[in-house]
């Protein structure tokens, strides 16, 4: 009998450690961090730039981090769109979340790029969920793998996991996707140049002519 229930301690153990393995492997998705709030307050946060304050043009891009459009863009054209426009001082970037509701993953994306914002981390996390983007097509809790993203871009893993279990930015995220539908965004990504929207083609050699034209109208 002694061995019996020595046995069974050993098992329970076992199992005990197991479910704490798949638990880590496979986290929940958390759900503060993927819903929409029913209450949303400003914050006073207008989204992450890139480039100088003093630059002559602004342009902001309103993206969802599952859209394969948005992460094409970011993969193939801002590459050369900062080497030409950001890097020289000619456009500051702004980039401002707008989930769209038939993607399950946005807003927790969306999330997880604020929750590496708040170390100084956005960038880094958005060409990670950007640049990895196969996590978008497989409709599986991605949550496992914002944590490793979260982590190869430097971010202390930590204060990342209580970030996204507290769902502190779900607000600042839909007030941004409100802002969004007050300036009619129609689809991800949706571009304005100096407050106008842009309609031209999204490839680098389109914007840097877009770019010189709202310059040229400021001189």
């Amino acid at each position: 009998m002694k061995r019996f229930y020595l046995m069974l301690g050993v098992l329970t153990l076992a199992l005990g450690a197991m479910l704490v393995y798949l638990l880590k492997a496979n986290p929940s998705v958390p759900r503060a961090a993927n819903t929409a709030p029913v209450t949303v307050v400003d914050d006073g946060f207008r989204g992450y730039t890139q480039g100088s304050d003093a630059a002559p043009v602004e342009v902001i891009e309103y993206a969802d981090f599952e859209c394969p459009a948005c992460a094409g863009f970011a993969i193939v054209q801002m590459p050369t769109i900062k080497e030409q426009l950001i890097a020289p001082g000619k456009v500051r970037w702004r980039f401002r979340d707008y989930p769209l509701p038939m993607h399950p993953f946005s807003r927790l994306a969306a999330h997880a790029a604020q929750c590496a914002g708040e170390q100084g981390k956005f960038w880094e996390m958005h060409d990670q969920l950007f640049g990895n983007h196969s996590w978008a097509q497989t409709g599986k809790n991605p949550t496992g793998l914002f944590r490793d993203f979260a982590k190869a871009a430097g971010v202390d893993v930590g204060r990342y996991d209580a970030c996204m279990e507290s769902g502190r930015y779900a607000a600042r995220i839909e007030f941004s996707r409100h802002e969004g539908e007050q300036r009619r965004v129609d689809g991800t990504p949706t571009f304005y140049i100096n407050g106008a929207k842009y309609a031209g083609r999204n490839n680098s050699d389109a914007f840097k002519a877009a770019v010189d034209s709202a310059a040229a109208r400021r001189r």
